[in-house]
Formats: structure tokens, sequence, C-alpha cells
């Protein structure tokens, strides 16, 4: 498979990840669905997050562009800022398949949540602003449209970062900080991953320039 041709998979992946993110944080949908539908929406939508950055890892490790034939399942390139982005995104969105699978339990003490929740949320939304910025940097220069899409991904990364702080379970009554902020943080952010996903195809679609006229055609 040529490694440009899972740009329609990655936009893919990531847009019914958001798009999960999105649904589960608007409060009108918990109250028709209940809590555990919600919070299966969450840890389905991360399994969709987790797919389509590996592939864009895969993506980003593989040298050779549309011409290449082989993916490369693992080849660290540590002094390409496209393949860091991807790099420290991939284990992002593992914890946040954590913390969205223990959500899905019940009767969880403070201690857990805080442990097995909070945590791997905040350290996911962490590596998701590092992912970002290394994505900011790889695309200066480049024209305007994967400069947007990176400005989308680091201003959702702000978000959820933004809305792990807010949801931070308060060891004194067991509820979190600011629900609120919460999910109005998930939802800007999980709208800024969409919007972000579904320019990915046109952003990476080969230009066809027309060849220059010959010196006999001038």
């Amino acid at each position: 498979m040529r490694p440009a041709r899972l740009n329609g998979a990655v936009a893919g992946l990531f847009v019914v990840g958001s798009f999960c993110f999105a649904v589960g944080s608007v409060p009108g949908y918990v109250s028709v669905v209940g809590d555990d539908a919600d919070a299966l929406t969450y840890f389905v939508g991360s399994l969709f997050f987790t797919a389509a950055s590996f592939l864009q890892l895969v993506q980003a490790q593989t040298p050779g562009g549309d011409g290449a034939q082989r993916l490369v399942m693992w080849g660290p390139r540590p002094h390409d800022r496209n393949w860091l982005a991807a790099a420290f995104q991939f284990p992002g969105t593992i914890l946040f398949n954590v913390s969205t699978l223990v959500a899905l339990a019940h009767n969880l003490s403070v201690q857990q949540q805080d442990r097995h929740v909070w945590r791997p949320d905040m350290f996911g939304s962490t590596l998701f602003i590092i992912s970002s910025v290394f994505g900011v940097l790889a695309v200066r220069g480049s024209p305007a449209l994967p400069r947007w899409i990176a400005w989308l991904n680091l201003s959702g990364s702000g978000f959820f970062m933004a809305a792990a702080l807010a949801g931070y379970i308060l060891p004194s009554s067991g509820e979190v900080l600011d629900l609120r902020i919460d999910l109005a943080g998930t939802l800007l952010g999980a709208l800024c991953f969409l919007i972000a996903a579904a320019l990915l195809v046109p952003a990476q679609r080969p230009r066809h320039v027309k060849p220059p006229l010959s010196e006999e055609s001038t």
C-alpha cells in the first residue's frame, strides 16, 4: 500500500472518533441515552482515535512518499517533526483508551477515578498538545490549508486540556471541578479535530501542475 493512500483512512477514522466525542459531550445526549451509553460513546471514539493515530504514525515513518510500496511498522525518525507529532499523539490516544474504558466501571472510589480516569486523561491531553506543537512547526512555510489544520489540532488539544483540568475529581465531594467547562472543552476540542480531519484529504491531495511550454512551442 502506498503511504499517501492512508490519507483517506486516517481522515475517516479521526472524523468518526471526533464525532463520538462531540456527541458524547452534548448535555442532551446523556439525558436521552443514559450514563452508560454516553461513557461507551467516548470509549468507542477513543478507539477510532487510536486507529487513526497508529496509521498516521506508520505513514510518517515510511520514507519515499507516494512512491513507497511497503509500509514501515516501526522506524523512528526523531529529526522529523511530522514523525514526532505522530509519535507523541499515539500514546496519548492509548491513554484516552484507558481513561474512557475505566470510566465505564461503576462505584469507583475517588482515588480510583483520580488514578485511572483523570490522570490518564491529563497525560493524554498533555501529549496531544506536544504533538500539536510539533505539527504546527512541521508545516511552517507550507500552504495555508495545512497550517490551518495544524492550528485547528492545536486548538482542539488546548480545549481537551481545559476539559481535563476542569474534570478533576474533588476529594471532598467526589464531584468534578467544573462540569460545564469539562463538557464545553470536550465538545469544542472534538469539533476542532473533526474539522481538521475533514480537511486532511484535500490538504494532502496531489496537485497536477501543467508542464511548461517547450522552447519549440514558444
